[in-house]
Parts: structure tokens; sequence; C-alpha cells
């Protein structure tokens, strides 16, 4: 599957600066409560996390940061959709059992990654199958939803099995140039690429 990892904050806030040069991608933001499981939970540990999806490209980034989780990551997905905005519980609509390079075994920890959303490997099979049968009717569902604010990001935890924190994603930001501003603020350093076996360097 294409996937790529940034090195660093300079390099993630370049890509995205060119992408938005080019194209007219949607941008969605949650922030990571244990308030906002269902049901809630009292977790003190809180998260932020920026999604950029530009269905037209097939390119969607997201960019994570976590910090005080009560137990230790074991997995972290979007989950999709939800019959009301902001509420509810859905199934998993990314790729199983997490998305890779994703800290495990951490109480904290950034991410970044950009994804190739008309591979299949991004999904999880399942919400292909329920949501028309190929990668391109997911990411309408996927996107429709991400303007509905009816898909939330959730990290689960060896303390909390079915979520510790997690968050709706909202609708985007208009201007792109705030969006380059936000993500530039977000605490990524020296994030790791992350490569399939035999992947080399370029």
């Amino acid at each position: 599957m294409k996937h790529r990892l940034s090195k660093g904050l300079a390099m993630l806030a370049l890509s995205f600066g060119c992408a938005l040069a080019q194209a007219d991608p949607a941008m969605y933001t949650a922030t990571l409560t244990g308030a906002a499981e269902s049901p809630p939970n009292s977790s003190a540990a809180t998260g932020n996390v920026t999604v950029v999806f530009d269905i037209d490209t097939h390119a969607l980034t997201l960019v994570a940061s976590f910090s005080g989780l009560e137990g230790t990551t074991t997995a972290a997905h979007i989950h999709c959709c939800t019959a009301l905005p902001g509420d509810g519980t859905a199934g998993v609509a990314t790729m199983l059992p997490t998305f890779p390079g994703f800290p495990e075994g951490a109480s904290s920890g950034v991410y970044g990654a950009t994804f190739d959303t008309s591979q299949a490997e991004f999904w999880n099979p399942g919400f292909i199958t329920n949501n028309g049968g190929s990668t391109a009717t997911a990411e309408a569902a996927l996107l429709a939803a991400l303007g509905a604010g009816t898909s939330y990001f959730n990290l689960h935890s060896t303390a909390y099995p079915g979520g510790e924190i997690r968050g709706f994603l909202a609708p985007p930001i208009p201007e792109p140039a705030q969006a380059v501003l936000l993500l530039a603020g977000l605490p990524l350093l020296l994030l790791r690429r992350v490569r399939r076996p035999g992947e080399s360097d370029s």
C-alpha cells in the first residue's frame, strides 16, 4: 500500500503547502478526550487529530498527537458512520488492526502519515462491503461523514480496549492557508518513515 511518513515537521508543512497549492483538500480536526467516548470514561488523557482529505487525488493525511493515557496504545482508527453528528458509535472504516507505524505500547506520542485511499489496503474490508463495494464508494461515504460530523477518531489502549480517548472530526476549515498554519503548529518532530517490506529510501 502506498503511504509515507514525514521525517520532520518542516517536510510535513512543505508537503501540505504544495498539495494545497495544487488541489482543494478538505480539512477536519478533533480533540480527543475520555469524556467523548461512548460510554464516557474518566481518563485525563488528551489528544488532537487533523485529517486532510483530497478525494480527487485520493490522498488522506492524518496527523495526531496524544498524551497522558492511563493505559498504553493498542490501536487507532477512524470510525464511520454514526446515525447522529457528534454522537453514537460506528464500525471501523480504516485499516486493521491499526494505522501502520502508529505508536504502539505508548502513553504519549505523535504520528503523521499520508495514505492513498484508492487502495483497498487503506480500508477495513467490511466498510467497503457496507458502502457500495468499491474504494470509490468508500471514499465518498467517508467524505460525506466527515462533512456531516458522523465520523470519529478513536484511540484504544490497554486500560480501555474499546477506546480511551476519541473525538468527532469537525467540518473543514475554509481557508487553505489556515490549514497550513494549523498543521505547522502541531508538535510533530522527528517522525520516522514507515516502509513496506523491501522498500528502499528514495
